[in-house]
């Protein structure tokens, strides 16, 4: 800490200043990152800009427990409210609800009265925000259907409270999109007595997340359910009243909820001179290409070098740790960050556990048998394992992570063996 001036910071190559860092996004990331900084011994001044109302909050418990309904729609919101105020007072957070960013005007290198040194200012519709540092951090947003029916999605708080309210039995709910969202989503309401119906476009549920081989393991998880499961059904559009299907079908649906997908919700980026691919394109130290701008969370696309490729994760695990790069370097350092992937979901009384990125493998083998109740596939590349799936098996999991973390190659006859540790398996390097 730079003792003359007060939340400034001398970085490497002269002294820097970093007395006021942007925050863009107003969800776990965000908050995070705020955290971050300030556990790093940032005392400047931090302004965080949320689309939302509500102060940033964990997503996964959405699906996950308040469509469940567990706990009481009033206690989890008391929950949110007072666990977020008291974190942002804390924080010494200017946090600014409901004013999403709109434009980004970066600042002129060697501009009169910073030479050499980043920043600029996000714009908005009630005014300018300037910054020495940037992060952004503003998510992504569900993708739409076309077709002048009312759609419903489950991405935020009210999304949620909206549909457990509508869960109730008898209601014919069409969800579009078998993904982990829509399979969360069809437990619960098939759990209250709805009559589910759940159209997927690919082959078989989770195909886009797992592929279609290992997705097609759960089918039968609907079926057993009580769930209409319509794989490899396009939709056209939503209509009042239900679903319009190619060549003239229709669904009828009291309530259709679209799961389809997110994307980054980096529109207002448009034109700044952020470079953007598949969200804001940042490298292994979550730099964006513009000096000063760093990414996190589901909008960040980052340069992996475990994975040798871009990659971008919409999982609660990169918003967690992610800011732990992004903070670190902001206040000149030089970490990197490049983690083994790692998401959960539970559906139709399963426990999924995914870790690591299996589009980096050339084969999969299963570890124990994919039709019974408890199961594991395993993705490898050469001898290496990259990415593993397990049902009711989170000690695979936990053991199968650490030697994607280690990179050590692995004898696949003791993999495939549910009998043996799958630590066991891992060879010395």
């Amino acid at each position: 800490m730079n003792a003359g001036r007060p939340g400034s910071f001398s970085l490497t190559g002269g002294d820097l200043r970093v007395e006021q860092i942007v925050v863009v996004g107003g969800g776990l990331a965000g908050l995070r990152t705020v955290e971050e900084l300030r556990t790093r011994g940032y005392q400047g001044r931090v302004t965080m800009l949320a689309a939302e109302t509500r102060p940033p909050y964990d997503r996964p418990p959405l699906s996950k427990r308040v469509l469940a309904g567990e706990p009481d729609a009033a206690e989890l919101g008391a929950e949110i409210d007072t666990t977020l105020r008291a974190d942002v007072g804390a924080l010494g957070l200017d946090l600014r609800l409901g004013e999403p960013a709109t434009g980004l005007d970066l600042a002129e290198p060697g501009g009169p009265g910073r030479p050499g040194e980043p920043g600029g200012v996000v714009r908005t519709a009630g005014g300018g925000y300037p910054f020495d540092r940037l992060v952004v951090a503003t998510g992504a947003a569900p993708v739409p259907l076309p077709g002048s029916g009312r759609q419903r999605f489950l991405r935020t708080h009210e999304d949620a409270l909206a549909l457990r309210t509508l869960l109730r039995p008898g209601l014919r709910l069409a969800i579009v999109g078998a993904g982990w969202i829509g399979a969360e989503l069809a437990t619960a309401a098939a759990a209250r007595g709805c009559l589910v119906t759940v159209i997927e476009a690919g082959p078989a549920p989770l195909a886009g997340a797992v592929g279609a081989e290992v997705g097609s393991r759960t089918a039968p998880w609907y079926a057993a359910a009580g769930i209409d499961l319509r794989t490899g059904q396009a939709v056209e559009s939503v209509a009042d009243g239900g679903l319009t299907l190619p060549g003239g079908g229709w669904l009828a649906a009291d309530e259709v909820v679209t799961a389809i997908g997110v994307r980054p919700s980096v529109q207002w980026l448009a034109d700044s001179g952020v470079r953007l691919d598949n969200g804001v394109a940042a490298d292994e130290g979550l730099h964006a290409s513009a000096p000063g701008v760093y990414a996190v969370g589901d909008c960040a696309s980052f340069m992996s070098r475990r994975f040798g490729r871009r990659l971008r994760f919409e999982h609660w695990d990169v918003a967690l740790h992610a800011p732990e790069v992004a903070a670190a370097n902001i206040l000149g350092g030089s970490e990197i960050y490049d983690p083994v992937p790692y998401s959960w979901s539970e559906q139709f009384g399963r426990m999924m556990q995914y870790a690591g990125y299996h589009g980096a493998a050339d084969r999969r083998l299963w570890r124990g048998d994919p039709d019974g109740g408890q199961w594991a596939a395993c993705w490898l590349s050469g001898p290496r394992l990259v990415a593993i799936l397990t049902v009711g098996r989170p000690r695979d999991l936990v053991q199968g992570r650490r030697i994607i973390a280690s990179g050590a190659p692995v004898d696949t006859s003791l993999l495939a063996d549910p009998g043996v540790p799958v630590k066991n398996a891992a060879q010395a390097m």
